[in-house]
This record gives C-alpha cells, sequence and structure tokens, in this order.
C-alpha cells in the first residue's frame, strides 16, 4: 500500500488571551445584573436565578486554566458575552481563511512545498462562517493552490476525518499534495451566558500537509500506518444554528443556536467508545497499547483524557505520554488533538508510534496512527 507521511505542521494562536478569572468576573458581573433585571419573576418562582461562576471549578471540572480567542473584548463585555466581528464585504479576506494563511504557511515550509504545489484543499471545523462560497476554496485561491478543495463539519472529530479524506485521496491518486486546514473560532459558538458552558472553548487554526513518501521533499516526516472513524448518533452535544432557522414556525429558545451538551451523559457513554476505538484500531494494526510512545488526544477535557488513555493503556498516563494544552488552549475543537501533536513530538525518535484520537459530537470518534519515519 502506498505510504502517506504527514511532512508539515502548522499553528495559528490568536494574540489575545482570556484568564479563568477574568471570564468569572465578567460572567459574575452579567448575572448580577440579570438577576436584578429579573428580580420580580424570580421571587414570583417563574424564573430561577441565573447562578454565579466559580473559577475553582472551572480548573476542577476541565483542567483548564486559559483560553486564546479572536475578541476578547466582546467576550468579557458583560452586556454582550461574543466576539465583536467587523462586518467583511465580499471583497475581503473572511476570518477564517485570514486566520488559517498562517498555519498554511508555517506547514508548507516545514514541508518544504509551496502553495503552487498543493493540489487539494480540506477545511475541518465545528462551525463554518458561511454556507457558501467553501472556505477551503477561498484559501486554496490565496496560497495559489491548484486543484479541488471542499469544507467538511464533523464538529471536534473534523481534523482527524478530513487526514483520513486526504489520506484516501493521495491513495487513490486524486491529489498529489493536501493541506488539511482547522479553523476553530469556538468563541463564536460558545454559550458565555451560562455557568455550566462559558470556559470550555477557545479559538485556534491548524493546519497540516500530507503526501505520498516518495514525493516527500523533507527530511522527516510521520508515516500514516492506518485511520479509523466511527460515528453514533446522539443530541447529547448540539447545536441548532443553520440556514433554515429563518424559516421555522415557532420559537426557539436562544440557547439552542450555540452549543451546549450532557455533560454527564457524555462523559460516560464517550470515554468508554473511545478507549476501545482506539484499542481496536491499534490490534487491527498488529499493535498494543505498549507500543505507542505518545496519544495525542482531542483537548476537550482533562477527566476525560485520562479516563480514555487509562482505558487503553489500563492506567493513568504520564503528562508525556498524553500531553495537555487544554490548561492554555481550552477546548479549540478539531484543532485541539493537532495542537498536541504540533507542540509535542519533537522529542520523539524514527520509528516512535503515536496515536491522534479526536471525539466529540454525533457522536464522532476519529483515530491516526503514525509512525515518526526519516525520508
Amino acid at each position: 500500500m502506498t505510504q502517506i507521511v504527514i511532512t508539515g505542521t502548522g499553528l495559528y494562536t490568536p494574540p489575545e488571551s482570556i484568564s479563568n478569572a477574568e471570564l468569572v468576573a465578567s460572567l459574575t458581573t452579567a448575572v448580577i445584573q440579570w438577576n436584578a433585571d429579573h428580580a420580580a419573576d424570580i421571587a414570583a418562582g417563574h424564573l430561577t436565578a441565573g447562578a454565579t461562576p466559580d473559577e475553582e471549578f472551572i480548573l476542577k471540572a476541565s483542567g483548564i486554566r486559559s483560553r486564546y480567542v479572536i475578541d476578547k473584548a466582546g467576550v468579557l463585555d458583560p452586556e454582550r458575552l461574543r466576539p465583536n466581528l467587523k462586518l467583511r464585504g465580499e471583497s475581503e479576506l473572511g476570518v477564517q481563511a485570514e486566520m488559517s494563511l498562517s498555519a498554511v504557511h508555517q506547514a508548507l515550509a516545514m514541508a518544504g512545498r509551496t502553495g503552487a504545489e498543493v493540489d487539494a484543499v480540506i477545511v475541518g471545523c465545528s462551525n463554518l462562517q458561511r454556507a457558501y462560497p467553501a472556505v477551503s476554496i477561498e484559501i486554496q485561491n490565496e496560497i495559489g493552490a491548484t486543484g479541488w478543495a471542499y469544507d467538511m463539519n464533523v464538529a471536534c472529530s473534523s481534523a482527524t476525518f478530513s487526514i483520513q479524506a486526504a489520506v484516501d485521496a493521495l491513495r487513490n491518486g486524486s491529489a498529489s499534495c493536501v493541506v488539511v486546514v482547522n479553523p476553530e473560532i469556538t468563541s463564536g459558538h460558545n454559550n458565555f451566558e451560562l455557568r455550566d458552558f462559558h470556559f470550555i472553548f477557545g479559538d485556534a487554526c491548524t493546519a497540516l500537509v500530507l503526501e505520498r513518501s516518495e514525493d516527500a521533499v523533507a527530511s522527516e516526516g510521520w508515516t500514516v500506518l492506518g485511520t479509523k472513524l466511527a460515528t453514533q448518533f446522539s443530541n447529547n452535544i448540539r447545536n441548532d444554528a443553520g440556514f433554515l432557522n429563518t424559516s421555522e414556525v415557532g420559537e426557539r429558545d436562544p440557547h439552542d443556536l450555540v452549543f451546549r451538551q450532557r455533560g454527564q451523559q457524555v462523559f460516560r457513554e464517550v470515554c468508554p467508545m473511545v478507549s476501545n476505538h482506539i484499542t481496536a484500531h491499534l490490534s487491527a494494526l498488529g499493535h498494543a497499547a505498549h507500543d505507542i510512545r505518545r496519544f495525542w488526544l482531542h483537548q476537550a477535557n482533562l477527566k476525560m483524557n485520562q479516563l480514555i488513555a487509562k482505558g487503553v493503556l489500563g492506567r493513568v498516563p504520564t503528562d508525556e505520554e498524553a500531553p495537555v494544552i487544554l490548561d492554555e488552549y481550552a477546548n479549540t475543537s478539531s484543532a485541539g488533538s493537532i495542537i498536541a501533536f504540533h507542540l509535542h513530538r519533537d522529542d520523539l525518535a524514527v520509528g516512535d508510534l503515536g496515536v491522534i484520537c479526536s471525539f466529540g459530537a454525533g457522536y464522532s470518534v476519529g483515530s491516526v496512527i503514525v509512525e515518526k519515519a526519516s525520508l
């Protein structure tokens, strides 16, 4: 079988960061004001008073200490609690394409490629800024790539699903150099109004270059030994924002149009699903858990990652075995596992094995088994 390698990675990190303390202060002000505005209805039992957030709860529940966002002022404004994004005209570069270019150019430089050598671009992310034209085609145009491009959405698993699509395209000959991009502006779909959700997400963009090993010009890369995807329908993680909203008859709760989840059910159902998925994938490739040097897991929740890795290894992983970036970046949806891969792989030796794994809404699970290679 044709060997496919990841020859370059890139990461765009927004310049502004929000600490837990700043986020808690903002929501506390907003909740106090909301409770005051609705005091009569709360006293009459028609409404429940809003709950103020707690910094200690955030760290204990998630392992998150801060997050990067594309607009800090809007998120922390108690009267807004969402990013301030300037409306852009058709002649202006879209915000997702703009944030993608830094990561894409980093990945291309690492791979020793130019944009003109790319003949496929796949954008995979949880939320796309528009229906069409595709963000991927906009990126394709900006870097001078040829061939084709398309957008896809499998929520937090969009990166691993995009990697499999890239691998398949390279193996079947429909592309020779593929760029996978994950521009996640999760601050735009997060619910900063509710205590249970306001701390979860952050913004970032990752990029990967994949090509056939015989075509690679980089001195080293990561051979894709196998990819495995799985989906199982669940409403426990949901966002109903879509183009049909304006055509719906009836009233929606505005909170339906941003991220929401039933956290305890997700924890109970997803953790064993992902552990079993990784174990089965390794077994199918003739490997066992002890063969794996590093797990680059989806950065959603520290306890989830520890439990998933424990289900594979039979013990809680060390920080070296399963590095964590969510303390700094929070949950960046599909970009999380790729950020971990980008930042925590240089110390591995040729022949070392690793697992890139994502999981999230759908439910969706994707795993990519890779081996460091000298090219």
